[in-house]
């Protein structure tokens, strides 16, 4: 079984290098010096996206800088540490790309890249993730609502959950090996969240396309869930009677469960998720119940114990 320690914030990952090295400079700028990411000028800016409307879905909060967004993430296919997706992806090929929409709909489908761009209008997003390592951030994410393109399959009757699958290969990705966990990695919701307006498929951030280390070319976010849950670089969606698999809980069923519910009231086994810290910034914060998003989601889940189902 795979044990992650807490996540030990290194301000060489979120603070721009001359100011690392120069702890005085640092210690003199404080906050103001890891804002710099904001105005950084980036290695890993895409393709500009055309016809992207703004979404009264999103949140009202500052987004998280770019560089920070694309600098420190997980992508476990790339290695385990925060810095290793940007380090490690850049000839990861994202195309040609299908991804198979399968099992118990009426409609299977492949889709190429032309083809997912046309199911549905792109929406600019703003939400907040949450990862269960405790931080945060605000990201603008660009794609459509997961809904639109399980409509065009229409779910049978059978259809009571949704199982993901990522593209994984051992020549591209080496250096998953070790990292503890199986691959290709696997996530799964019910049909319902699946369907629900804020699940979505994303296939841009800050109105360019998908870096590699976030997921290109394609990707899950699932905004009111922790960060594991929003599976990256997907290949095949396959609608299904019972619950699927997942790579996290099938790794550390103890640690990580099925619904995976941002809940401060829930702790994970070895530390609380009562705070969280929203990078760039240094100071903790009280972390909210379905990462603020219970307004819209909560109703999902009545009647269910969320400490049983976490």
């Amino acid at each position: 079984m795979l044990i992650r320690k807490a996540p030990e914030f290194r301000y060489s990952q979120i603070t721009p290098r001359d100011v690392y090295f120069n702890r005085r400079t640092f210690l003199a700028a404080g906050t103001a010096a890891i804002g710099a990411l904001a105005t950084s000028n980036s290695l890993f800016a895409g393709e500009k996206l055309s016809g992207v409307s703004k979404s009264p879905l999103s949140t009202d909060e500052k987004p998280t800088p770019f560089d920070l967004i694309t600098h420190y993430n997980n992508f476990y296919e790339f290695g385990s540490d925060k810095e290793d997706p940007a380090a490690n992806s850049g000839n990861f090929r994202t195309s040609p790309w299908t991804m198979k929409v399968e099992g118990e709909v009426g409609k299977p489908k492949v889709f190429d890249l032309d083809a997912l761009f046309k199911i549905a209008p792109l929406e600019e997003r703003i939400y907040r993730h949450r990862c269960v390592e405790r931080w945060s951030m605000v990201i603008p994410w660009v794609g459509f609502p997961l809904n639109a393109l399980l409509k065009q399959v229409e779910p049978t009757s059978k259809a009571k959950y949704v199982a993901f699958e990522s593209y994984y290969d051992k020549k591209q990705m080496p250096k998953a090996r070790g990292t503890g966990i199986e691959f290709p990695y696997v996530e799964g919701l019910r049909l319902d969240e699946a369907m629900h307006p804020l699940t979505l498929l994303v296939v841009g951030l800050y109105g360019e396309k998908l870096p590699n280390q976030d997921g290109a070319p394609i990707r899950l976010v699932v905004p009111w869930k922790y960060g594991f849950k929003s599976i990256k670089s997907l290949v095949r969606i396959r609608l299904v009677e019972k619950q699927p698999p997942t790579a996290w809980n099938l790794s550390a069923p103890n640690e990580y469960g099925f619904y995976s519910n941002v809940n401060p009231e829930v702790d994970h086994p070895r530390w609380s998720q009562a705070k969280e810290r929203r990078l760039p910034e240094l100071s903790s914060r009280n972390t909210v119940k379905f990462n603020g998003y219970g307004d819209q989601v909560a109703k999902l889940y009545t009647g269910m114990d969320l400490r049983k189902n976490y």
